[in-house]
């Protein structure tokens, strides 16, 4: 068996410790460390950049078309404005009252034997409950002048009730007359009236009420 000698031990010994420094481990380690967060923090760097030049393309992009974006939004707050005018204004002539049916209606009702004096006519606020709102005076001439009368007002409920809707027909007053009229070369006695009437024109009321109008009609000699 062949006998070698190391004569340089001491030397190897020497340089694998020193390859096994701690110290030299750990400042490998802290090295590599900072290389990497050096490029983590290149890298987001790099991001920020890239993000505050799109920002401000976008920013040149905004400036450029703010205007017509602008001019837009005005145009749609007009539009919008002159859109709820216009519904106002359909709901206004879609719901309106026209009094000329009312009148006919009413001029079929009263008989010979009565005559209306005095007529007013007021389209309700909607604070006030809506509808339309009628006084009438009259007189009527027979020898039962207070049923004829009531004649006259059940007739009103029955026609008026087959176009409109909630109607109330209620005396206000109904008195007796001292004074006589000659009714076919009879004389036969009077009675004085005031009937107030009560409907509405639709089922639903109204989105929009209009300003209260009036409607007066008189007539000394008014006859159906």
């Amino acid at each position: 068996m062949a006998l070698q000698l190391n004569l340089l031990h001491e030397e190897i010994l020497e340089q694998r410790q020193r390859q096994r420094d701690p110290l030299k481990i750990g400042m490998l380690v802290l090295a590599g460390c900072g290389a990497i967060l050096f490029l983590y923090y290149a890298w987001n760097a790099y991001r920020t950049l890239e993000i505050k030049t799109r920002l401000s393309h976008v920013t040149a992009d905004w400036k450029k078309i703010e205007p017509e974006v602008t001019k837009a939004q005005k145009r749609a707050t007009e539009l919008t404005n002159i859109i709820n005018a216009t519904r106002v204004l359909d709901d206004y002539i879609d719901n309106r009252f026209f009094w000329g049916p009312f009148l006919e209606k009413l001029s079929r009702c009263v008989p010979p034997n009565a005559q209306l004096t005095n007529l007013e006519g007021v389209v309700l606020d909607e604070d006030k409950g809506g509808g339309i709102s009628v006084t009438i005076d009259g007189s009527t001439a027979a020898r039962e002048p207070r049923s004829a009368a009531e004649d006259l007002r059940q007739m009103l409920l029955e026609q008026l009730g087959k176009t409109y809707f909630d109607v109330k027909v209620e005396f206000k007053t109904l008195e007796d007359m001292e004074t006589v009229a000659n009714v076919g070369g009879t004389n036969v006695p009077m009675s004085h009236f005031t009937l107030g009437i009560t409907f509405n024109s639709s089922k639903s009321k109204p989105a929009a009420t209009p300003a209260p109008t009036r409607a007066k009609k008189r007539s000394s000699d008014e006859n159906s």
